[in-house]
């Protein structure tokens, strides 16, 4: 017997060497003639190990020629098991535009060499939403390593977004056929099929991408016990009931690599488009590479199209989501998909979280929104996230994709009425108007905690919720007023407004108190409220004299006050108006029309009794004083105002008295500096600052009395203080938008002061 021989034919050989026929041998051995034939005839090359030794017992072999008929069946087996039929679980080909995701194919490397404890399979779970291109990345990065990988890679789609997901037994029958083996040796059973999947993964260095998963449920099965195999599957759920898989998300491209791949699927044409306009056309697709392909494939499909006039069509949101369409790829149908997946009430709670206008949301705008308890809205989020429909972030906040929004919008428009729309809008309208007045009375004198909450308001128990809740949805309810004032909800716009005027001095630097007070204005003139009107415009002009100060500006809104105050006898607002211009007066020079306009709103607010506002006005003659040079003059005059805020009888309300000693201290410290008593200056500025950050305000006035003590300490080459102060008043200000005086005292603290 020769080396070359099989094992059909060694059996044979030893039969007739023993005399017996198949039917002998048969009934020696217990094995069937039948099955005995199979085997001498190569149909059965790898027969089990019981069989053969069944066999070998009844041929009475010696040891080594047993031996050799054991070694010659397993083989044969191994043959059996790996001779992969062509074609089947072949992983697809991968694109030659492919662009970006460096550091996820890292990660994809780092897998294959990636160690585990013994009897836990390596696994890569690779998650995002729709549109993303999962599947191109794990096609890619199976390509890539495909040479490590000397048993095979085997792609199966799983179908986790059809109506009938892949069963597990159905996969690993396709699996295991794949992996060669016959249909016959395949168990009856997904418990017995998943035993044979794992051991062949043991010893057998391959990798099994499968994609487009459901559950947890489906891919169990499916999952290594350990040994050389690894596994990725590609989800659009989190399937976070998986324990011990490595986990990687895919995000929306950066816009250099999203404009680096439209330009690479336009090819040739790309060098006759306007860069500019494919930059564009990269951010409105969201860097979503299934939107940048479409768009790419209507580009190159139509060769006359112009690339500006395309980046102008997406910029329209009402018709941005129909754009991507090209041939038989269809954004909408990607998210469609997701969409379809979701309960009914789900459902519903996507479509109308369309309704809420800002960028993100909390969970409690969204049972607003869907019109159920906030239990269920909980629930419901928890499945959009899971489905990749929605974006979770820090502080129990959402969001969506840019065009995952416009989708759900479209859902909204199709499949609810339009009274049920409008009535969606109108009550996320009316809720944010008034939570946001609701959080906003709380930094007002004489309002503060509500008595009797609206039950249907999210309750705010401190200020610092009220200011976190005013902070991280101002742009819903920004979006909110000027969608009331569109609809002539002309009390909901000015009340909401009116109460931002006390919390706006804790948020100095918000760049929308013009459009706050503006909107404000408008409704006041709508209603016919001279005062209210003259109210809002000397708001307008102390958002204009907040550093960087537009004093032409202010004089001009404190001029149509003064009018409007005039006209209605509002006693109150014409000495506001005289108080806004006295700082616009000094900043132009008019030194003496300036501490005229400060002394009368002092006088008048004395007059009508509010000592707060008196206060106010006796900083504005100070600052007069100060500006003038006249620094022991503005020095006594501050040292009073003080004095009246630290005086519990003097009549100032307990907050703005609190509010006034830090700025008034500031001065102070200035006036002492300037008069050379740099020791006392330094204390000043030292309590100011200590007050400010009691308070918790961060703005110009925190800025100067760092800059001013910083300014101080170099005088007196204490270097390390001087550095210090510097650089957190550079923080400071760039937090104001102050970019100047940011680079400038961020320079004092690199040379040391």
């Amino acid at each position: 017997m020769t080396e070359h021989h099989g094992f059909g034919d060694v059996l044979r050989a030893h039969r007739r060497k023993a005399r017996l026929t198949l039917e002998q041998l048969a009934e020696a051995s217990s094995v069937s003639a039948r099955t005995l034939s199979d085997m001498e005839r190569g149909r059965s090359r790898g027969p089990q190990h019981r069989t053969v030794t069944a066999v070998a017992d009844a041929l009475g072999l010696e040891a080594s020629a047993r031996q050799r008929l054991i070694e010659l069946a397993r083989a044969g087996r191994l043959r059996d098991h790996w001779s992969r039929p062509s074609g089947l679980c072949e992983l697809p080909g991968t694109i030659d535009d492919f662009t970006g995701r460096g550091a996820e194919l890292i990660w994809m490397s780092e897998l294959l060499y990636a160690e585990s404890s013994p009897g836990v399979g390596v696994v890569g779970l690779v998650t995002g939403s729709a549109g993303l291109g999962k599947t191109s990345f794990a096609v890619r990065a199976a390509h890539s390593v495909r040479p490590s990988f000397p048993g095979g890679v085997f792609f199966i789609d799983l179908f986790g977004m059809s109506q009938r997901p892949a069963g597990a037994g159905d996969t690993l029958r396709t699996l295991l056929r794949a992996f060669g083996v016959a249909d016959q040796h395949i168990p009856g059973d997904t418990q017995g099929r998943a035993a044979l999947y794992r051991s062949l993964l043991r010893d057998k260095r391959v990798l099994v991408v499968l994609d487009n998963a459901a559950s947890e449920e489906q891919v169990r099965p499916l999952l290594p016990g350990g040994g050389a195999g690894r596994v990725v599957i590609t989800t659009r759920r989190l399937l976070a009931g998986l324990e011990g898989v490595r986990r990687l998300v895919l995000g929306p491209l950066p816009v250099p690599q999203s404009t680096q791949l439209l330009t690479g699927i336009l090819g040739e044409r790309a060098a006759s488009d306007d860069e500019t306009a494919l930059t564009r056309i990269a951010e409105l697709c969201g860097g979503l590479p299934l939107a940048l392909r479409i768009i790419g494939n209507r580009l190159v499909s139509r060769p006359a199209w112009d690339a500006a006039e395309l980046a102008g069509r997406l910029a329209d949101e009402e018709s941005r989501l129909h754009q991507f369409t090209a041939g038989d790829l269809k954004i909408a149908n990607a998210f469609g998909m997701s969409y379809e997946q979701l309960a009914e009430r789900a459902k519903r709670l996507f479509r109308r979280l369309a309704a809420v206008p800002g960028r993100d949301f909390d969970a409690a705008l969204a049972a607003v929104a869907g019109g159920m308890p906030i239990e269920d809205a909980w629930q419901g989020l928890d499945d959009l996230v899971d489905l990749g429909l929605l974006q979770d972030g820090t502080a129990g906040r959402y969001r969506f994709h840019d065009l995952v929004r416009l989708f759900a919008r479209d859902r909204l428009q199709n499949e609810e009425a339009p009274p049920g729309r409008e009535a969606v809008t109108a009550t996320v309208t009316s809720w944010l108007l008034r939570m946001a007045t609701t959080a906003g009375r709380w930094f007002e004198p004489g309002y503060g905690r509500p008595d009797g909450p609206d039950p249907d308001l999210t309750s705010l128990a401190t200020e610092e919720e009220a200011e976190q809740w005013l902070r991280g949805n101002v742009d819903n309810w920004l979006a909110a007023m000027r969608a009331a004032a569109g609809q002539g909800l002309h009390e909901l716009v000015l009340n909401c407004a009116e109460s931002m005027h006390w919390f706006s001095d804790r948020w100095l630097h918000g760049p929308h108190w013009g459009e706050v007070f503006t909107l404000g204005a408008q409704a006041a003139a709508a209603l016919d409220d001279l005062a209210a009107q003259a109210t809002q415009l000397n708001y307008l002009a102390w958002v204009h004299s907040v550093p960087p100060s537009d004093p032409q500006t202010v004089l001009s809104y404190t001029a149509q006050a003064l009018e409007l105050a005039t006209r209605g006898g509002a006693r109150t607002q014409i000495a506001w108006s005289h108080q806004y211009s006295n700082a616009a007066l000094s900043k132009l020079g008019r030194h003496d029309e300036a501490i005229a306009a400060a002394s009368q709103a002092a006088q008048t607010f004395k007059a009508l009794g509010d000592i707060d506002s008196h206060a106010q006005g006796l900083v504005g003659v100070g600052n007069c004083l100060r500006d003038q040079g006249r620094h022991s003059e503005a020095l006594r005059q501050y040292l009073e105002i003080r004095a009246l805020a630290d005086d519990e009888k003097s009549g100032m309300t307990p907050r703005i008295a609190a509010l006034s000693r830090p700025v008034v201290g500031i001065r102070i410290g200035q006036c002492l500096a300037v008069l050379g008593r740099r020791t006392e200056a330094v204390t000043a500025l030292n309590e100011a600052i200590g007050l400010l950050d009691g308070l918790r305000i961060s703005n110009f006035w925190l800025a100067q009395a760092l800059e001013e003590v910083a300014a101080l300490h170099a005088q007196d080459r204490r270097t390390d203080e001087s550095r210090h102060a510097y650089a957190r008043a550079a923080e400071v200000y760039a937090s104001t938008g102050d970019g100047e005086a940011h680079d400038r005292c961020r320079s004092l603290a690199a040379a040391g002061a």
